[in-house]
């Protein structure tokens, strides 16, 4: 099978590409900007035709979370348009389409773990872009799989862990918020995740699915930065603090912990818990310096 990566240049695009050499069952095609923009239909139709593409997992989007509240156009644009592109697309081939979301399509105030078929009530410009995104894919895309993730972090790109890193060995105390409580997610293992999927996908099944991936485990920004100095070593003090001291452009949700309970039983996943992937990321960006 033939399968297309966009947003190859991100932090899921390229901990897929690492896995994507291990793989002697598939075929990945991976593409980002500027030689592929998902909102190009023609330049997308070109590229499936030229690689007989049969499956297209799209790892493009724009996260900006905070900038998407003053520019919507370009955040409507990438995280619902081009998934409508995509799907249409995966139509018009009968391949399967796999959209990355997030869990920024709830509002947060649940107290309990959501799972997929909890009503999405986003609070953001980019929760409100990330849903219409997936309504044009259930809409439009006959076979797909959407699968939601939270506070993905990697070697790759921006992202929680290397602020903290980066902050830890440059200051004596740090101020991390303590009440928003999600699930951090190594990009690695939700990479291993979809190429596991993709390896016991039946293309002659229409599948019309939506998931939640995340690692297990439950903490706040806090207990996540606390976890980094401490495997790190490093001297920063980590100082908890409320959310309303930080007030941000964009509404975070105060609880975003996913219920993965339906993945792990479709697909035979085993997920690690957040501090051991939080370790094993450590490890590997400490192996790749090393070399």
């Amino acid at each position: 099978m033939n399968i297309l990566v966009t947003g190859s240049k991100g932090q899921l695009g390229s901990e897929l590409q690492e896995l994507a050499d291990c793989s002697d069952r598939h075929h990945y095609f991976f593409y980002d900007l500027p030689d592929l923009d998902i909102t190009d239909p023609d330049r997308l139709d070109s590229i499936c035709r030229t690689h007989s593409i049969s499956a297209i997992v799209n790892c493009a989007a724009y996260t900006a979370v905070d900038k998407a509240e003053s520019d919507s156009a370009a955040a409507f644009l990438v995280n619902r348009d081009g998934p409508a592109v995509l799907a249409r697309c995966a139509r018009e081939r009968n391949a399967l389409l796999v959209h990355i979301s997030t869990d920024y399509v709830f509002n947060g105030e649940s107290s309990t773990p959501y799972r997929e078929s909890d009503p999405a009530s986003p609070a953001s410009v980019y929760g409100i872009s990330k849903w219409e995104g997936e309504e044009a894919v259930r809409r439009i895309a006959p076979s797909h799989m959407i699968i939601r993730t939270s506070w993905l972090y990697s070697p790759y790109g921006s992202n929680f862990v290397k602020t903290m890193l980066r902050l830890g060995a440059e200051r004596l105390g740090l101020n991390v918020v303590f009440d928003q409580v999600g699930t951090p997610t190594r990009a690695a293992d939700l990479a291993a995740a979809i190429v596991s999927i993709l390896a016991q996908y039946d293309p002659q099944h229409t599948y019309a699915e939506t998931y939640h991936y995340s690692n297990e485990g439950v903490c706040s920004w806090y207990d996540f930065a606390e976890a980094i100095m401490e495997l790190e070593e490093l001297p920063c003090r980590v100082l908890p603090v409320e959310g309303t001291e930080y007030p941000t452009l964009a509404r975070r949700p105060n609880y975003s912990v996913l219920n993965k309970s339906a993945i792990k039983k479709a697909w035979r996943l085993e997920i690690p818990h957040w501090r051991t992937s939080l370790r094993a990321m450590l490890e590997d960006m400490h192996h790749v310096a090393k070399e």
